[in-house]
């Protein structure tokens, strides 16, 4: 389904990776975004595989997952509209630290590596928000974690 650009503007700026940034700077890394479409069942990133870009969920769910132990996949949380992922292979340039597997069919947009660099080198100021809005994410998920491990330790502990 094509997406006009006014509408796929305003879905961008109700999700955090694109706030605070100027309409010219949006308009700019709009114009980067590949639109990329996956079948309910589909892996869009694997766990372990290199990983070059970041996504940004327009429609549909997915599960995110790490392998266990003994190969299995252990759901680690879900994503839908308006949330990102992928972005830690952009951060620290690392292999894919889970797997992603849509739910239902998905419309994501993707961003490369590359094109982030070339949007450093058109707007520094815009990219640096970009990088805080990443940041931020990444520091709220941090804290969800650590809220996740101080549960499962006081099951485990039987507290």
């Amino acid at each position: 389904m094509a997406v006009s650009s006014p509408d796929l503007k305003a879905f961008l700026l109700t999700t955090p990776f694109f706030g605070g940034l100027s309409d010219a700077s949006l308009d700019l890394l709009l114009s980067m975004l590949v639109e990329r479409h996956y079948n309910a069942g589909a892996t869009v990133v694997a766990e372990g595989e290199p990983g070059r870009s970041m996504f940004i969920v327009r429609s549909g769910e997915l599960v995110v997952s790490k392998l266990g132990d003994a190969g299995r996949g252990i759901r680690i949380s879900s994503l839908e509209p308006g949330d990102f992922f992928g972005e830690m292979t952009l951060v620290e340039m690392q292999n894919r630290s889970a797997t992603v597997v849509a739910q239902s069919p998905t419309v994501l947009y993707e961003l490369t590596a590359r094109q982030l660099y070339a949007y450093y080198k058109a707007d520094i100021h815009a990219y640096v928000m970009v990088m805080q809005n990443i940041n931020r994410e990444l520091c709220r998920r941090l804290r969800r974690a650590g809220n996740r491990i101080a549960e499962l330790e006081m099951l485990h502990s039987g507290q």
